[in-house]
């Protein structure tokens, strides 16, 4: 008896030879008794690189397409023959089809094409499971199978429709696994993202790129960009995502930056297929705009700064606009020297003077920098800018698909002028609408002034929209895939509320938060208790009332117990009330403050406990702490309000004018015994005051740090 697992969002060039073979397998021996199960995941369980899993009967789980085929080899009478050795090593080669890159996989498919030149099957004069194997691996790859399908290779586009013609069982196998994968669609349609948007051409294979700048750490709006190409790349077309370093400014970029994305990646699921950096083309994109100086496309410029903006504004012509080619070629030497001459020029693109779109006016495409670079040292005193070095790249690499944000359509014309200039392949654009959240801002120019200037702790301040900041607010990972995979896409340019953002989060914590009790410090009450025992005590109960899995904490009793102040001011008389976690009792007594300026503070209060009572019918059912058998742990309570006062900030705005001056709201509590036990990251929920992020762990001698994590009813915001 064995078991197959196969995740449906793991790629089918992997999955599917695994799954024809034990099919066939099914079909060919009777003692073959396979059960078959499929799981809307990517990956079978944390840390396997595998979507597959079979599991005969007391043996260990294999995890590879390889060694799954290989074990229904070994194990059922699916025609191996004479052959044995041929089957596996086609077998084996098999995992050539897999690249979703048409160049590396063209020169397998040749092969096999010329193979089959004489032959309907791949070994002999019957099907085998190598057949079988290469077929699925075909199949499974959307670059390979679409080659296949255009029929340019005869013998193979052969062979391809002959194996599933004399092989009913084939066609179903392949539906039960594209099943799955259209039911993940349909899910997400229903979420409320359309993903239908007709990217073109992605028969021929998709390769996306995310380009962040290593000079700041990830924010939200990238998150977006970069699980949205993510997504495409892996999800929908399992293509190839490639991860690349815009590492072009040395005077804002650190190593310490490069290394934060690549974490925050991780942290958000995404794998990129490959890592690159620009400066590795420092030299191509160097050559490629000595080719447009050549060939008269841009010219050296040394006018200032202030002045060039003016004329770019006013369709006013460079004077430098006609030097002659052989000029501008020893002025970019003079720059490439790093010099004092070289520092005073900069190169521009010669595309127009007075084009409506402005971003098509003579644009910057090199600088002068003879600060070092992170990567490549001293190497380079020239550097190409972002819209001169991302098209020509984007080129080299392979980019099927650039999806960009809607603030870069004017520089679109721009993109594809350099790509026809520079006779280079051209890429497909994709724009979608940035995100944008109220009372945030998402300029790493000004992220950065509030860094600097001591506004916040720093790039993972749980005020700020970067990744770290949200993540150290309480944001779970899987809240904010969904929350950003929600909002798809789209063209539409809309001001997000934050109060959605953490009503998605509050879904994935709540089942899971334990549950524990803090009694604020500012004039809590001591309330005496009759009827309870003398001695203290203590006994286990639930973490969770609803999640048995989270175990069980220790609740002390006692005769004395602490209770907030506001709860305190709102008893009457003799009014019955809950003692959560304990139940009814009747308040007896309630003494007041004899300051006449204060006569509303409760400064004590005799309870009688009545348990016998309906905890139904109580209106007050407070929090609480026994004083005895128990160590009361401090803690301080922090929430946080939004950095600027202005939910939209407009271009003429000035950001100072809108800082909020208290962001910041700290309160010093005392927590039940078993917070001594909370790790920093914990996500706990402190009844009836909300759910906290642990930042600080409790040590003896100090606090416990918790941060608030809103929940979108709160007031108070990001």
């Amino acid at each position: 008896m064995a078991a197959l697992t196969i995740a449906s969002k793991a790629n089918q060039a992997e999955t599917l030879p695994a799954l024809l073979v034990a099919e066939l397998a099914k079909q060919s021996d009777a003692n073959a008794k396979i059960d078959i199960e499929f799981k809307n995941v990517e990956k079978l369980a944390p840390g396997k690189q595998s979507g597959l899993e079979l599991i005969f009967t007391g043996n260990s789980p294999l995890e590879t397409s390889r060694d799954v085929i290989h074990s229904c080899l070994q194990t059922f009478n699916i025609g191996k023959g004479k052959n044995e050795e041929l089957v596996q090593e086609w077998i084996d080669r098999a995992s050539a089809f897999a690249p979703t890159d048409f160049k590396s996989v063209e020169g397998s498919l040749l092969e096999l094409d010329a193979h089959l030149t004489l032959r309907s099957y791949l070994i002999g004069y019957t099907l085998t499971p190598a057949d079988v194997a290469v077929w699925g691996a075909i199949r499974g790859n959307k670059v390979a199978y679409a080659a296949i399908k255009k029929g340019a290779m005869l013998s193979a586009t052969r062979w391809f429709k002959f194996i599933e013609e004399i092989n009913a069982w084939i066609a179903p196998a392949v539906q039960s696994l594209n099943a799955h994968a259209q039911e993940r669609k349909v899910a997400k349609s229903k979420e409320g993202a359309s993903y239908d948007i007709a990217l073109p051409d992605t028969d021929k294979g998709v390769v996306t790129r995310f380009p962040p700048e290593p000079s700041g750490y990830l924010h939200i709006g990238h998150a977006k960009a970069a699980l949205l190409n993510d997504y495409f790349a892996h999800e929908m077309y399992q293509g190839t995502l490639i991860c690349r370093f815009d590492d072009t400014n040395p005077s804002k970029e650190k190593e310490e930056f490069q290394d934060a994305i690549v974490e925050d990646l991780a942290l958000m699921g995404i794998k990129p297929d490959k890592t690159s950096y620009t400066s590795n083309y420092f030299q191509e994109l160097y050559e490629q705009c000595v080719k447009l100086l050549k060939n008269g496309k841009a010219y050296a410029d040394d006018t200032e700064r202030e002045t060039m903006q003016h004329e770019r504004m006013h369709g006013i012509a460079s004077k430098r606009r006609d030097a002659s080619v052989e000029e501008n070629l020893a002025r970019f030497e003079e720059m490439k020297k790093g010099n004092e001459e070289g520092i005073r020029w900069c190169i521009r693109a010669k595309m127009s003077v007075d084009n409506p779109n402005k971003a098509m006016r003579d644009p910057v495409i090199y600088r002068c920098n003879p600060q070092p670079h992170h990567r490549t040292g001293e190497k380079w005193k020239v550097y190409p800018t972002y819209d001169f070095a991302c098209p020509i790249v984007d080129s080299m690499e392979g980019i099927t698909h650039a999806l960009r944000t809607i603030e870069y359509r004017d520089r679109n014309p721009q993109y594809n002028w350099m790509l026809d200039a520079l006779d280079l392949r051209r890429v497909h654009i994709w724009d979608f609408a940035r995100m944008n959240f109220i009372r945030t801002l998402l300029s790493k120019r000004k992220l950065t002034k509030f860094v600097e200037s001591g506004v916040v702790w720093g790039w993972d301040d749980p005020r700020f929209p970067t990744i770290r900041g949200i993540r150290r607010r309480g944001m779970t990972i899987d809240a904010l895939r969904e929350f950003i995979l929600k909002q798809g896409p789209s063209r539409n340019i809309v001001n997000l509320d934050w109060t959605l953002f953490w009503a998605t989060n509050k879904k994935y914590i709540d089942p899971v938060a334990p549950r524990h009790t803090a009694i604020a410090k500012e004039n809590m009450v001591t309330a005496t208790v009759k009827g309870a025992r003398v001695a203290a005590y203590t006994e286990d109960k639930p973490k969770h009332g609803k999640n048995p899995e989270l175990g069980t904490k220790k609740v002390a009793y006692s005769s004395e117990i602490l209770i907030d102040q506001a709860d305190a001011q709102a008893f009457a008389q003799d009014e019955e009330i809950t003692l959560m976690n304990w139940g009814n009792a009747i308040v007896r007594s309630v003494t007041h403050s004899l300051n006449p300026l204060n006569r509303s503070l409760v400064t004590g209060l005799e309870l009688e406990l009545h348990l016998q009572g309906d905890v139904k019918k109580t209106k007050q059912k407070i929090t609480w702490l026994a004083t005895a058998g128990q160590e009361l742990i401090p803690v301080e309570l922090v929430d946080f309000d939004y950095l600027i006062t202005k939910d939209k900030l407009e271009e003429d705005d000035n950001v100072d004018d809108f800082l909020n001056p208290k962001t910041e709201f700290r309160t010093e509590a005392l927590a039940d015994g078993n917070v001594a036990e909370l790790k920093e990251d914990d996500i706990i929920q402190f009844e009836r005051k909300g759910y906290f992020r642990v930042d600080r762990a409790f040590k003896h001698g100090e606090k416990a740090v918790m941060f608030c994590v809103p929940t979108g009813k709160e007031g108070k915001g990001k």
